[in-house]
C-alpha cells in the first residue's frame, strides 16, 4: 500500500508543510498540483530522500521548469496531475474530468480553487486538496488530501484540516 500527500497552493509558504510531514508521515510520495511560486527545491529538500516528490507548475508559476501536467502511475491506477486553470475547474469538474477521461486517467489531482474537494461520481475521480496557505471554502481551514493506494482495493481519499 502506497501513502501519498496530495497538496496544492503553497504559495511559497513552507510552515504547514513541515509540520504535516512531522505529525502525519511517513508518506511513499508527496504530489504538489502547483503554485509553489519557485519553492521547488525547498520543498523537495523538506520531504527528503524517502518520499517521491511529483510536482506541476500552476498559473502563478511564471518562470518554472516543472511540467504542466504530467500522468503516474500509483499501484496500477492512472493518474493524471494539473493545476486546473486551464480547465474552468472554479465553475465545475465536468471539463477536467472530460479531459482526464480523454487522458485515460482513473484520477485526475488539480488545484487552483483552493478549495478541498474528492468527487468520485462519473468514471473518473476528481481530488483537489484545496490550499495549505489560502483557503477559500467555508471557515477558511488550511487543507490537504492523503490517499491510500492498494493495488488489490479501490484508493480511499480524506481531505485533512489544520
Amino acid at each position: 500500500m502506497k501513502r501519498v500527500l496530495i497538496i496544492s497552493d503553497t504559495h511559497g509558504y513552507h510552515a504547514p508543510l513541515k509540520g504535516i510531514l512531522e505529525n502525519d508521515g511517513p508518506f511513499d510520495m508527496m504530489i504538489h498540483c502547483g503554485d509553489l511560486e519557485g519553492e521547488e527545491n525547498s520543498i523537495q529538500n523538506l520531504t527528503g530522500p524517502a518520499c517521491a516528490c511529483v510536482m506541476v507548475a500552476g498559473n502563478n508559476d511564471f518562470f518554472s521548469m516543472l511540467p504542466r501536467e504530467l500522468m503516474l502511475d500509483i499501484e496500477g491506477l492512472r493518474v493524471w496531475i494539473t493545476h486546473g486553470h486551464n480547465f474552468y475547474v472554479s465553475m465545475d469538474t465536468n471539463m477536467i474530468k472530460e479531459e482526464a477521461r480523454q487522458h485515460d486517467a482513473d484520477i485526475v489531482m488539480f488545484g487552483h480553487t483552493h478549495k478541498p474537494l474528492v468527487d468520485t461520481s462519473g468514471p473518473v475521480i476528481a481530488i483537489n486538496p484545496g490550499s495549505l496557505t489560502y483557503p477559500r471554502q467555508f471557515e477558511h481551514r488550511p487543507s490537504y488530501i492523503v490517499m491510500e493506494a492498494d493495488k488489490d482495493k479501490a484508493p480511499v481519499f480524506e481531505i485533512r484540516y489544520l
